[in-house]
């Protein structure tokens, strides 16, 4: 099956249609799979959904993501040799991980406890850390009544708390073992306390582990330049 069958190849055509094809945005969900990408090597050609043209409310873009949330991959070579769509950031990174049979534990156990934390992420501190931002750094900062504001910034203390337990005397979230989980964590941890600043709110340097993690995280090279893709145009 050829990619040019897939609606959104119409809008973003494929220069390299034997390459998987991710289409994102440098935001904390958009560069986890660029990050994964990265450390894993594989070759794909990334293509920028602008929010500031509504390419994620096109047509071309719901037909991949229905849910019109980037980012989203098309992988030629996907099961069975066939191609395969996917959008949501965790199932991707599931995906590329059981694809390549890296950043995730070969033990069963160890790979279930992997996943609970990716979806601690999903379910947790990505919506609530998401929300902090709301009301620090877009319109919801305006609201007189910071009771709103208090109650996402109490929850995503807790959630660094939780985290923070987590890592102590550990390495990364697996233990040693660098995973698809701090592949998940650490981008939304970065934007809490950077793009939004929030640090001073939720109390940022309490959290030592985390901390010490972060930095870890963000000297691999591989996570630098997966922060930068797709490239936004100069």
């Amino acid at each position: 099956m050829s990619l040019e069958r897939f609606p959104v190849t119409r809008k973003w055509p494929a220069k390299h249609p034997d390459r998987l094809q991710l289409y994102s945005l440098p935001t904390p969900n958009g560069v986890k799979v660029s990050i994964a990408l990265e450390e894993l090597g594989l070759p794909y050609e990334p293509h920028l959904v602008s929010f500031d043209t509504n390419d994620q409310m096109s047509p071309e873009f719901l037909s991949l993501s229905p849910n019109n949330k980037i980012p989203a991959i098309l992988d030629p070579d996907g099961p069975g040799g066939k191609p395969l769509a996917l959008f949501e950031s965790g199932a991707i990174l599931v995906y590329l991980a059981e694809k390549t049979g890296r950043l995730v534990p070969k033990d069963t156990a160890a790979r279930y406890e992997t996943l609970q934390w990716v979806m601690f992420q999903m379910g947790g501190i990505g919506p609530m850390f998401g929300q902090v931002g709301f009301f620090v750094k877009f319109a919801g900062k305006d609201f007189e009544d910071k009771r709103p504001r208090d109650r996402y910034a109490n929850e995503a203390k807790r959630l660094l708390g939780v985290l923070d337990q987590r890592l102590e005397g550990r390495a990364w979230i697996m233990d040693d073992e660098y995973t698809i989980a701090d592949i998940a964590t650490f981008p939304w941890v970065r934007n809490l306390v950077g793009f939004y600043g929030a640090g001073e709110l939720v109390e940022f340097s309490r959290f030592t582990n985390v901390r010490r993690a972060l930095e870890t995280f963000f000297e691999r090279p591989a996570v630098q330049r997966g922060l930068k893709i797709p490239s936004r145009p100069a």
